[in-house]
């Protein structure tokens, strides 16, 4: 297809997130607006939200891209995503939403009564959100680069002012109605041509799976070691889910903690039905792409298969679709990690203030994008993936502990936030910088998740029990608070969305 097309589409797709979110920016008044939308977003809104920001990168293109590479061992990738959710619906998302945190920060010091705790997580949930974001930028980049033959920073670079100007503009509150948007853009994007290309393989007799060959062709494994590396994926896909602060603040938004559970309930619907579509389009891919498994571009499978299925002006209208979904993706999920940080930020280096909230947006998306400029694209679904090993391995020992053990104190924490940082980073470190790894030692450096999150959580045990001291009468406070169902309060003049 033509770079003007595709220009056009990436356009037309970043004018309307524009658009809603001045939109947003007209409802976006107080303090409570911009970081939690006045805690007013309604569960089926909420729900497109997260779908919006949750479905990144990673799942628009790098699923399907995983299938052409390693067959049915990616299937873990949207399977792993789908569970995590229902991880947080059954220990998550009620007891931090009745929390009355804004941020993560916050949940830890009201759980923990504990600065030092603030300030490791604070640290943390900036660290992961910027390593979340790298991805999203290197994804925009290939999309721009391969779909117009335009220098890839420039998509890195539309993707992070567009976010920034709509952060910047109306905070959470503008946010939710673009991501809401943006999730059914997505959708869309992958469930038309999906249909599409189906049709054209049935009129035209050919097979789906090139008569078996989708299942018949090599494939490269996603570990040398088989199940360690399976569990240590699943590990790390599950319990990383639970950290994900642009996740996880979304269910501060909710009325209270029994719209946060319909919310994860219809997220995980949202999700069941969406990657059915990548998972179908990555078997095509395999047949009519099988190239792509070799020159290192199969995160472009989903770009470039309605060409070469359907071809014409058929093909390049699809693929018109496709890329505004893709551009819908990089914004969503980035729009979402954005906010999160300019929350935290905010909350500790500029008093909480709305104008504090704007420069930290600025400085939330300057350094990732400084970053992406800086380093290579990556594999998508793989980057993303080691991602959800470190929030695994650092935030969600916090979480589900704070939530759930009374015994937990601030220096297990700490600490527990600390080992688990430093292992995995070492693993990633090793894995990146060695160049002649092999068998186990390979597996325990690229897919760390199955030792460091134990690691993790045994050493918060640990830590917490030997600096256990009289437990004060706050901490059955906050319990109390985390698990008492509650009635939402709403005056007559409360605003929904």
């Amino acid at each position: 297809m033509s770079a003007g097309t595709a220009l056009l589409a990436i356009a037309v797709v970043m004018l309307a997130t524009v658009l809603i979110a001045v939109h947003g920016l007209r409802l976006s008044r107080t303090t409570g607006d911009f970081y939690v939308a006045s805690r007013t977003v309604r569960p089926w809104w909420n729900a497109s939200a997260i779908g919006g920001e949750y479905l990144s990168a990673a799942s628009f293109l790098g699923i399907a891209g995983l299938i052409v590479v390693s067959g049915q061992d990616a299937l873990w990738f949207p399977i792993g995503y789908t569970a995590g959710y229902l991880m947080l619906l059954l220990f998550v998302a009620a007891p931090l939403r009745r929390s009355g945190a804004y941020t993560l920060p916050d949940f830890a010091q009201i759980r923990l009564h504990s600065r030092m705790a603030r300030l490791v997580t604070s640290i943390l949930v900036v660290v992961v959100g910027w390593l979340y974001i790298v991805p999203q930028l290197h994804g925009a980049s290939l999309t721009l680069a391969i779909t117009t033959g335009l220098p890839g920073w420039l998509g890195a670079a539309m993707v992070m002012a567009v976010v920034c100007l709509t952060v910047v503009a109306g905070g959470m509150r503008s946010i939710t109605f673009v991501q809401a948007f943006q999730f059914w853009l997505k959708l869309g994007a992958l469930a038309v041509p999906t249909v599409f290309l189906l049709l054209e393989l049935g009129i035209t007799g050919r097979s789906a799976t090139g008569n078996g060959l989708a299942f018949d062709l090599p494939q490269e494994a996603l570990g040398q070691s088989g199940i360690y590396s399976t569990i240590s994926l699943i590990v790390a896909l599950l319990f990383g889910t639970l950290g994900l602060p642009h996740v996880l603040v979304r269910f501060y938004t909710n009325p209270d903690g029994a719209s946060a559970r319909r919310t994860t309930a219809i997220v995980l619907v949202l999700l069941s039905v969406f990657y059915l579509f990548p998972t179908v389009l990555g078997v095509l891919g395999r047949v009519y792409l099988p190239e792509l498994a070799q020159n290192g571009n199969a995160d472009a499978t989903v770009l470039l298969l309605p060409a070469r299925v359907v071809g014409g002006t058929a093909g390049n209208l699809l693929t018109a679709l496709v890329i505004g979904g893709a551009f819908a993706a990089f914004m969503s999920t980035t729009s979402g990690l954005v906010v999160s940080l300019a929350g935290v930020m905010s909350q500790d280096l500029f008093g909480g203030t709305v104008r504090g909230f704007r420069w930290s947006a600025v400085l939330a998306s300057a350094v990732p994008l400084l970053l992406a400029l800086g380093t290579s694209t990556l594999a998508l679904a793989g980057a993303i993936g080691a991602v959800f090993a470190f929030t695994a391995s650092t935030i969600c020992p916090l979480l589900l502990l704070g939530i759930w053990w009374r015994g937990l104190t601030a220096a297990g924490a700490v600490a527990g936030m600390l080992a688990g940082a430093l292992a995995c980073g070492v693993a990633m470190l090793v894995a990146s910088t060695v160049p002649d790894l092999a068998g186990l030692a390979l597996d325990l450096a690229t897919q760390p998740a199955a030792w460091t999150v134990p690691l993790a959580f045994v050493v918060t045990v640990l830590v917490s029990l030997a600096t256990r001291g009289p437990s004060p009468g706050a901490t059955s406070t906050v319990m109390t608070r985390l698990h008492a169902p509650e009635r939402a309060a709403s005056g007559p003049g409360a605003s929904r969305i």
